[in-house]
């Protein structure tokens, strides 16, 4: 029952940010820092393409993804095309993921331990749920701010 659930949200979540990305008026904004906030809307879009594909795609779904945390964050300027193609992907691969998931399999535990203790990989499918929506958040109040 869950996994119907999981699958609806992250797709609805990756096409909310499809649209974020898709809606800054200026391209260059995407990236635009202010003041002490060092993150911009491309460089959280970067973050969230990374952690799904290598927390759900290698570490559930399988797909051999390679992530590069540092890389996130420093990489600057990638076009919006590509921006939008990554997350097209991520969708993809977090769908597959979650498609080939047993309920049963949501009570096992999660096969990486990332907040210092044990977790399932249903409590771990949520939390990275509740940080794509978190950083959506912040992408759109960015683009809001911005697009005035």
């Amino acid at each position: 029952m869950l996994i119907p659930t999981l699958k609806k949200l992250y797709q609805r979540d990756l096409l909310r940010l499809r649209n974020e990305i898709s809606a800054y008026k200026n391209e260059q904004q995407l990236w635009h820092v202010e003041k002490e906030i060092p993150n911009s809307a491309g460089n959280l879009c970067l973050h969230l393409i990374g952690n799904l594909k290598g927390f759900i795609g290698t570490h559930i779904g399988q797909t051999g993804y390679v992530r590069d945390r540092p890389l996130e964050f420093s990489l600057k300027n990638i076009p919006r095309e590509e921006l939008l193609k990554h997350i097209d992907e991520t969708a993809v691969d977090v769908d597959a993921a979650l498609s080939a998931l047993t309920e049963a399999q949501l009570d096992e535990e999660y096969p990486l331990v990332v907040f210092e203790e044990k977790m399932t990989i249903g409590f771990f499918l949520t939390h990275l749920l509740a940080h794509l929506s978190y950083h959506l958040g912040q992408i759109n109040y960015h683009r809001r701010l911005l697009d005035l």
